[in-house]
């Protein structure tokens, strides 16, 4: 994968700016300057105008239902939220001045083309464009790795958005197991999807998240996810439209170090052992001679048992000495080995 100029084996951790900047420039600079803080590899734009988006109408269509931003208009929602496109070029230098990852996600051909002449590394499908293969198709087309959220997606969707990708060449992909509800309901994460997408589409798998806390994003780790994405706000009084699903840097530091933990948790899948717990095998149970004994004693499961520390003869082998003698007078504490038949 492309995406991280750090450790490739490490999950790529996106703090996803949004519209959590209060329409303040300075706030905007602040959050990424903290999302580096929180331990973020990255921060995450989103680029569109109410125009570029949607239209200003009043017809029922384009009422929202049914979520946070109730009876909201979208035009009205996307005037309050997006990112004015002059602040940009500060934004992605602000983030390079903390060798922070910058890039975007664009909801038309003309962000597209905006964000190439900045220079813009990555590119994110959010999960409403996913249908949208005309933008897939000319983002794809740049070159430049593609992250692509699953939520609203069926399996064809997925299947397109993926043959659309490859079809102009571009094969760095990286699908992430999202919930589109704001806030996702944990039950409603099905984490179980993350392999099943690395399985079934062949592409980097991660997961893009909404729920509340941070719970959902450490166990992603578990199942493969190699990109976390989270709404990052600098603080809750700021407010705004994603401000109740977001995470301030506090939380956020607390995730990035929970992930790091998991992360080492995993280990490799084989059965070589640590220094540590090879030293430990000295705790485990070995054949020991129990009872003093003469010599032309019989051994027997009174005199001579399995028992701590691990230094004698292997308890596999107490079967095999039972009914024979010792060759040697034996004092109890002894360490059992073949010589002593």
């Amino acid at each position: 994968m492309k995406i991280s100029k750090f450790n490739k084996q490490s999950v790529f951790v996106i703090a996803e700016l949004s519209a959590n900047h209060g329409n303040d420039i300075s706030v905007a600079k602040e959050t990424i300057r903290a999302a580096k803080r929180a331990g973020a590899d990255a921060i995450k734009l989103q680029t569109y105008t109410a125009d570029t988006i949607t239209l200003n109408s009043k017809k029922d269509d384009f009422r929202i239902k049914g979520t946070i931003w109730q009876d909201q208009y979208l035009y009205d929602l996307y005037k309050e939220a997006y990112t004015p496109w002059e602040w940009h070029k500060e934004l992605f230098d602000t983030a390079k001045q903390e060798d922070l990852l910058c890039f975007s996600s664009p909801f038309d051909f003309s962000a597209v083309d905006f964000l190439e002449e900045l220079d813009c590394p990555i590119y994110k499908i959010a999960s409403f464009e996913i249908t949208d293969i005309p933008l897939i198709k000319y983002t794809a087309s740049k070159g430049k790795p593609m992250i692509i959220s699953t939520g609203i997606a069926e399996y064809e969707d997925i299947r397109l958005a993926i043959e659309t990708c490859h079809s102009v060449g571009n094969n760095d992909i990286t699908l992430l197991k999202c919930t589109s509800s704001y806030p996702a309901p944990i039950d409603e994460a099905k984490l179980t999807m993350i392999p099943k997408l690395a399985e079934e589409f062949n592409t980097n798998v991660g997961l893009s998240d909404h729920t509340l806390g941070i719970t959902v994003p450490i166990v992603s780790v578990a199942l493969g996810a190699k990109v976390i994405e989270k709404h990052f706000i600098l603080d809750k009084s700021i407010g705004g439209p994603d401000a109740s699903f977001s995470l301030d840097e506090i939380e956020f530091t607390t995730m990035v170090k929970s992930v790091r933990e998991a992360e080492l948790s995993l280990g490799n899948s084989d059965f070589s052992l640590t220094d540590k717990q090879i030293k430990g095998k000295d705790f485990c149970r070995s054949l020991y001679v129990v009872e003093n004994m003469k010599k032309g004693d019989v051994i027997t499961n009174d005199n001579v048992k399995s028992i701590r520390p691990g230094y004698g003869l292997h308890p596999k082998f107490l079967p095999e000495i039972l009914g024979k003698t010792v060759n040697q007078e034996v004092e109890k504490g002894t360490r059992f080995s073949i010589n002593l038949i």
